[in-house]
């Protein structure tokens, strides 16, 4: 049998191998593994060009039509997750390729937006740096008893938010274009318009999914209503938010804060502004990355490729119909 050609792609931390099992992959293909991110359409269709099965991290590689179609050998495309707006899965049906999704839980990704809640409302990176440097206690922070969160999107990551703020006792504002009221109050939260949420709040964070809809969904109108004490969390895309209006915001003290784990390109490129912003808090696009989530993704990234080699193929992705 010919052995087949399996990429790994944005391995950061070199771990993709060792949190599964790939023996029975090793048998039967060529496992190459990338550490490095590729960013240059031309760089990386050739990088990618030999491949038979390509194993893509989340959204970290885009995969529109004019990159699949220079990538002659491709047959099987996998994604970690079971959704990836990055990849053009109409045009990988119609070339013959296969995408395949795994399982990969979110309940990481609201710990990391929690913990970033905290880390913006108490100064934590900023005392962080201060103490480094010599500095004792540099600022006043917030307590979040008696604070008010506003939570853009009360879904499956938004509602377990909501939980951890009632348990800090905070109060709960949320919004969403089609959060229904009834909902938000079993949920412990009082739905209210956009504008009100921005304008009421101490921190908001986002939960909301990023399309054509809601990109630049938070722009200067909002950091405005937010505030010179107020905060934001973005943990979702981001797009969603116009980072030149953010920029300005942070350097003008417009708000108080950000703390921020996404961006509108990933890896953050040197001299970004962003890396200079006053009161920000950095997080490099971990709020997925836990050793669980790793573990039951690549494993199923492993039964994926045994399935397709088999004739079989498992947890395939259908394009998403347009309304």
């Amino acid at each position: 049998m010919t052995r087949v050609s399996v990429a790994v792609l944005d391995d950061y931390q070199d771990v993709a191998l060792s949190f599964a099992d790939w023996s029975a992959v090793d048998v039967r293909a060529d496992v190459t593994v990338f550490r490095d991110h590729a960013s240059n359409a031309d760089a990386l269709a050739a990088r990618l060009a030999r491949f038979d099965v390509i194993v893509a991290m989340r959204e970290r590689t885009p995969f529109p039509a004019a990159l699949l179609a220079r990538l002659p050998r491709l047959k099987l495309l996998i994604t970690t997750g079971m959704r990836n707006p990055s990849i053009d899965i109409a045009a990988a049906q119609a070339r013959g390729v296969v995408v395949s999704g795994t399982s990969l839980p979110n309940r990481q990704t609201a710990e990391l937006a929690w913990a970033l809640v905290m880390a913006t409302m108490r100064s934590i990176a900023i005392e962080d740096r201060a103490t480094r440097e010599g500095h004792w206690q540099t600022t006043v922070g917030r307590e979040l008893v008696g604070s008010t969160i506003g939570i853009v999107g009360l879904g499956s990551l938004g509602s377990v938010i909501a939980s951890w703020a009632q348990a800090f006792g905070m109060t709960v504002l949320a919004w969403s274009p089609n959060l229904d009221a009834e909902v938000a109050a079993q949920l412990g939260a009082e739905a209210v318009g956009k504008d009100e949420l921005f304008e009421r709040s101490d921190v908001v964070t986002l939960h909301i999914r990023y399309s054509d809809r809601t990109r630049g969904l938070v722009g200067q109108r909002e950091l405005e209503l937010l505030g010179p004490n107020g905060y934001l969390v973005n943990t979702s895309r981001g797009p969603i938010v116009d980072e030149d209006a953010l920029v300005a915001a942070l350097r003008a003290g417009t708000i108080a804060g950000a703390g921020l784990d996404v961006f509108g390109t990933e890896p953050l490129p040197a001299g970004h502004p962003l890396l200079s912003t006053p009161n920000t808090t950095l997080s490099p696009h971990k709020a997925f990355v836990a050793d669980r989530a790793y573990r039951g993704a690549y494993a199923d990234a492993v039964e994926d490729i045994l399935a397709w080699l088999d004739g079989a193929p498992v947890r395939v992705l259908e394009p998403k119909e347009k309304s």
